[in-house]
């Protein structure tokens, strides 16, 4: 039974991304991508994306660190990025399965207390839920005036945007929906097994209140801001990559970061599937043709997921060296 279920836990998670991908591909011009890829593309503007996708898992592992200080762990910074690394591309196989895996490379390696890595993870994720929230707010009082007079301009109505989607669209938009509702239904259900025995609840209430003692607040919110900042010049700049969507604008690709960003809570590998039909979606509000906004997504989220496995294997690397 439970070889049933771990197989589940990895076959759901990547139907359900292939099937979305499916969906947004079966009519798709492939002949675009071969001619993006070959002529079309500016592919100094995606190299140049690159370092910011490195940039934020190297501000991931030295927040984290930071958090383990004021608890009397004291890994290496080596450690804790390449801990992050693995994780990241570790959730390529098994959404969800890196949190645990960071936690466990550290103890291994580190003689971190597994309990205690988990407690600060808690918190990075409740650091994180914050800002991206906050920036969710500001980015929609921000754009509001932006679709109304981009409604004006255009004759366009919130029952005109929203007849432009089949009910394939709607069905897949519900969907996601409740895939979201389901992971936090079993992410509460099985929120006890961290709560196993005292050692383990202290560990946990040390992590989470970890933020308190941190060294340095300043570093500490430099390295969170710098995270979410990196995240979003990683993704803005590949919009220089394509001539329909270089005049897009950085409030643009705000909106479709953050869509995408609550996009990939979607239980699949990388968010493949979900994200893609999320940011072409944005895409389209602003005027992309659907081609064309298919050809981005697909093209930036199969090179930034190469580059999430890159650091994986690079971490592997580093391991057996030192």
């Amino acid at each position: 039974m439970k070889r049933v279920s771990n197989i589940l836990r990895i076959a759901l998670p990547i139907a359900l991304g292939a099937a979305i991908l499916w969906w947004m591909y079966r009519g798709f011009r492939w002949e675009d991508i071969r001619l993006a890829l070959g002529t079309d593309m500016r592919w100094g503007w995606m190299l140049l994306s690159m370092p910011f996708g490195i940039l934020a898992q190297v501000f991931r592992g030295l927040r984290w660190r930071q958090m383990l200080e004021p608890m009397g762990e004291r890994p290496g910074r080596q450690s804790c990025v390449n801990a992050i690394f693995l994780s990241y591309a570790s959730s390529l196989v098994v959404p969800r399965v890196g949190e645990l895996l960071r936690c466990g490379y550290l103890n291994r390696y580190e003689g971190t207390r597994m309990s205690r890595a988990l407690g600060t993870v808690v918190t990075e994720r409740m650091v994180d839920v914050m800002l991206i929230l906050l920036l969710t707010l500001v980015t929609v009082a921000w754009q509001v005036p932006v679709f109304v007079r981009f409604m004006s301009r255009t004759g366009m109505t919130v029952d005109s945007v929203l007849s432009g989607f089949s009910p394939t669209g709607y069905l897949v938009t519900a969907l996601c929906g409740a895939v979201v509702m389901g992971a936090a239904w079993y992410v509460m259900k099985r929120f006890h097994i961290f709560n196993r025995g005292r050692e383990t609840m202290h560990g946990l209430i040390d992590g989470l209140m970890s933020i308190r003692d941190v060294s340095d607040r300043g570093l500490f919110w430099f390295y969170s801001l710098g995270i979410w900042v990196s995240y979003y010049l990683h993704f803005y700049l590949t919009f220089y990559c394509f001539s329909f969507t270089e005049h897009l604008g950085p409030m643009a690709a705000l909106v479709a970061f953050v869509v995408g960003t609550f996009a990939v809570i979607v239980p699949t590998p990388n968010g493949a599937g979900p994200w893609h039909f999320a940011v072409k979606t944005v895409l389209m509000l602003y005027g992309v043709d659907g081609n064309s906004g298919a050809m981005f997504v697909l093209i930036v989220h199969t090179l930034q997921t190469l580059l999430v496995a890159l650091l994986g294997l690079v971490a592997l690397v580093n391991r057996k060296v030192s």
